[in-house]
């Protein structure tokens, strides 16, 4: 990690390090833990920018700590609600964790409301929409008729 290298290095380092593309990089790489530091300093540097905390929820997520990822996702929400991707990552969060199903809806249909249309979100729209269905028995043309797709 370019800190951690830095800390070593007995050198100051001239160029800035950006800790987000860092952590995605780690993120990319399967190592979490290290990918949550990197964003944490990220956040350090951008206090309470919504992509680092989403990302942070993400990391989270992934080494099992998914309370502390469903706390990120709902203090994201509270900053801003139509953030598609909380909405999301909440909701499949209470999803496997058996939880209220009623807000589990209430995310998918924020998700769908919100969910941006570029190519990379098509198949989180599909698995949104046929998670949709399963729960709550709608064709999928009555959820959202103008939504994308």
């Amino acid at each position: 990690m370019a800190w951690w290298k830095r800390l070593f290095s007995g050198r100051r380092a001239e160029a800035r390090v950006d800790y987000y593309r860092e952590g995605i990089e780690l993120m990319a790489e399967g190592k979490y833990h290290e990918a949550l530091t990197s964003f944490r300093l990220a956040l350090r540097e951008l206090p309470g920018d919504a992509t680092v905390l989403q990302q942070i929820a993400i990391a989270y997520t992934r080494i099992g700590m998914t309370d502390e990822a469903a706390k990120t996702y709902r203090h994201v929400l509270q900053r801003d609600p139509t953030l598609a991707g909380a909405h999301y990552g909440l909701a499949f969060l209470l999803l496997r964790a058996g939880l209220d199903e009623n807000e589990v809806v209430a995310h998918l249909r924020a998700f769908l409301q919100y969910a941006p249309a570029d190519p990379e979100a098509v198949r989180h729209v599909e698995h949104a929409r046929e998670t949709l269905v399963a729960l709550t028995g709608d064709a999928p043309q009555q959820l959202f008729p103008d939504s994308h797709g």
